[in-house]
């Protein structure tokens, strides 16, 4: 049973208000606690598919209010089972076809992704080990130990929150999402290149040469990556799988580029570095059109309208960008072909 409490503390007075403000909510169980200083604790059982408006309606009628604070918690179970009513049942039903309601709420969602976007030691070191993986199993050829680089490979997090900042028009989760991708960009591809200087790289192996041309299967692979990143975050449900087949669009053509560069292939590094550069637009074009489709709005309406100017720029400018460089794949491979 998918189940949402919600404590809201408020002053006594306010409390009172609260059954009313959620009338129209089909609520589980709603309770309240006296605590000290005349402020109350209401507790709110609920299905998750109507948290997320029912938060929004709790901070827009107390937002002002002096000690208001809400707090929301996932329930694993509750027992007895809560009982589904036949107008109940009803409406879950129609809410399972519903791409709003059959997702995590809003502020869930926000702070899943806004936790993969911190810079530390640890997320540094995760990407110096994955590209020191990914590089041994290019050089050695060896699918299975690339496979285990991009399980550990922390790329998804910054892409995924790029997408989310720009459906909410939040600048400063983009900032923060730009800073760590370039950060861990820059990690990967500055080590590959240090280990394509010393190792000898030959451009003829299956797994590289297999990075350094782009294709349509490429483009419906990243398209399909990002979109299962972004469902598997507002589902609520991440796996090492999607995790895997996110990075797979990223770290691997990355790491290429620089084993190539390092070595000296500046011609045959261009193909990895347009395959990099093409997966990194379809992620982020991918995850910005499943989150809109899903409905994911900020609360006030003036955000909301400032949200909707920023998704029209970022899904034109990353469009613009594809077929720019679409088009220069083109060129750049009918070149190459006849060199």
């Amino acid at each position: 049973m998918n189940l949402r409490l919600i404590e809201v503390f408020l002053p006594e007075e306010d409390a009172q208000k609260v059954p009313e403000l959620l009338r129209d909510y089909s609520l589980v169980g709603i309770w309240q606690t006296n605590l000290s200083n005349h402020q109350n604790l209401v507790k709110i059982l609920l299905y998750g598919a109507e948290a997320e408006t029912a938060i929004d309606q709790l901070a827009n009628h107390f937002s002002q209010v002096d000690g208001f604070r809400i707090i929301l918690l996932s329930v694993e179970a509750s027992i007895p089972r809560p009982l589904l009513y036949p107008e109940i049942r009803a409406e879950l039903k129609e809410q399972e076809l519903d791409t709003q309601l059959s997702r995590i709420n809003r502020q869930e969602l926000y702070e899943d992704v806004s936790a993969t976007v911190i810079l530390s030691w640890t997320h540094n070191l995760m990407v110096l080990l994955s590209t020191v993986i990914a590089a041994i199993g290019l050089l050695r050829d060896d699918g299975t130990i690339i496979i285990g680089s991009m399980v550990i490979a922390p790329l998804l997090g910054p892409n995924m929150a790029l997408s989310l900042a720009t459906t909410l028009g939040d600048t400063t989760l983009a900032r923060r999402a730009v800073k760590i991708g370039a950060v861990g960009i820059s990690i990967a591809f500055s080590f590959s290149v240090l280990i394509g200087y010393f190792f000898t790289v030959s451009p003829e192996i299956p797994e590289i040469a297999s990075r350094t041309r782009v294709s349509g299967s490429d483009l419906i692979l990243a398209f399909a990556s990002g979109m299962a990143g972004a469902l598997s975050l507002t589902s609520g449900v991440t796996s090492a799988i999607v995790g895997v087949m996110v990075a797979v669009a990223l770290l691997p053509p990355l790491v290429t580029f620089g084993l190539l560069i390092g070595s000296g292939h500046w011609q045959v590094a261009v193909g990895s570095m347009l395959l990099l550069l093409t997966n990194l637009i379809c992620l982020n074009l991918a995850g910005l059109i499943t989150f809109s489709v899903q409905k994911i709005r900020p609360r006030k309406w003036w955000e909301a309208d400032f949200a909707q100017k920023v998704r029209h720029a970022a899904f034109w400018i990353w469009f613009v960008l594809l077929s720019a460089l679409m088009f220069g794949i083109g060129l750049w491979w009918r070149n190459y072909r006849f060199s």
